[in-house]
């Protein structure tokens, strides 16, 4: 049918272009705050790119729909100003009729977000803690970059090791600052070796010396020492780590009944229902007019849509800290949307006159 295709074809286009203006903004966004990250310790520079990778594999949810909320209500809204609807109108073509070609268009799309949300986003947030986990129980050594100052995981001990050092197991030209206890230890050894003896790390020092100053009085000691050994931290255990609500599994989260894993549930299925109300809220939102240059219409469509995800937010902490149940969220807040959705549609094909007249 041409007027399917017809609209069809006008959403993929815009749907196309502004997912790659959205892509290209939040890519620029995520880069710098994940290089101020790796810079600040966070996890390993090594790993930006796939850090970068997983948090967009997250974010992919939320931009596919307001990409698919956008095009709908832009293309929808050019079609009223530059006086098509008329002529679709004329031709018998109503609100309810564009249900249709939406649904042809946005099924692949609510698709992508179902399994972004309910599958792709939890494994990027579970990798993502991983990659965490794993350079927080790095030891000291291993987290120094050579031939940068770098600071211990808890803030007492800052390091620096020779650039020619392997930063893994052995460090050359080692230099150690030590706060605790009133006390600054300064620290420098020509060479140094972890080694790992019933479940604690050590640090094992060759030809150095060691200046001890209490930060009270200001007195000094002094000392040099063929070999020494400064212990620095426990072994971590992965097995012990248990992953965040965001990165449980979607069945996890059903089986699950603490309150923070069926808030989590309600945001990835609201995130779904979200992305189907807003094609609908776009449908009846959609209006111009062929005498004004400016679109009202996106903008406040674009308002809606921002109050609408916060409130997504909202029902995840309410369910949460145990205000609603899952399914009262999901029905109270997505439902009723869906119905209000639907009713502006209707009353914008003049349902409402209608009604009335069928009661005269």
């Amino acid at each position: 049918m041409l007027f399917d295709s017809s609209v069809r074809r006008e959403l993929w286009r815009s749907f196309v272009g502004t997912l790659v203006v959205l892509l290209t903004v939040v890519l620029t966004m995520v880069l710098i705050r994940i290089l101020a990250q790796a810079t600040m310790g966070a996890f390993a520079p090594s790993d930006v790119s796939l850090m970068l990778g997983y948090t967009l594999l997250g974010q992919m949810p939320l931009l596919l729909s307001l990409a698919l909320f956008v095009s709908v209500v832009a293309v929808l809204s050019r079609l009223w100003r530059e006086s098509e609807m008329v002529v679709w109108q004329v031709s018998g073509a109503q609100q309810l009729s564009f249900l249709r070609p939406l649904w042809q268009m946005g099924i692949a799309v609510l698709l992508g977000v179902a399994l972004l949300s309910l599958v792709a986003r939890p494994w990027a947030q579970s990798q993502t803690q991983i990659l965490k986990s794993r350079y927080e129980k790095r030891s000291d050594i291993a987290r120094v970059q050579p031939g940068l100052f770098q600071a211990s995981s808890d803030g007492s001990r800052v390091f620096f090791i020779d650039a020619h050092s392997d930063g893994q197991r052995t460090g050359k030209n080692i230099f150690i600052v030590l706060t605790k206890d009133g006390q600054e230890t300064v620290i420098t050894a020509q060479e140094g070796q972890i080694e790992t003896q019933a479940g604690q790390r050590y640090l094992n020092l060759e030809r150095g010396e060691r200046t001890q100053t209490d930060l009270t009085n200001g007195n000094k000691v002094m000392s040099r020492f063929a070999t020494a050994r400064i212990l620095i931290g426990e072994v971590d255990r992965d097995a012990d780590a248990q992953p965040e609500v965001r990165a449980m599994p979607t069945l996890d989260l059903l089986a699950s009944t603490v309150p923070a894993a069926r808030g989590e549930l309600v945001w990835r299925l609201g995130l779904v229902w979200a992305t189907l109300n807003m094609m609908l809220i776009g449908l009846g939102l959609a209006a111009g007019n062929a005498r004004r240059s400016s679109n009202w219409s996106l903008v406040f469509a674009l308002l809606v849509f921002v109050i609408y995800f916060n409130l997504l937010s909202l029902t995840q902490n309410w369910v949460s800290t145990g205000k609603l149940g899952t399914w009262t969220a999901l029905l109270g807040v997505h439902g009723a949307l869906t119905l209000a959705a639907l009713t502006r549609i209707w009353w914008r094909d003049g349902g409402w006159v209608m009604l009335t007249e069928g009661r005269r």
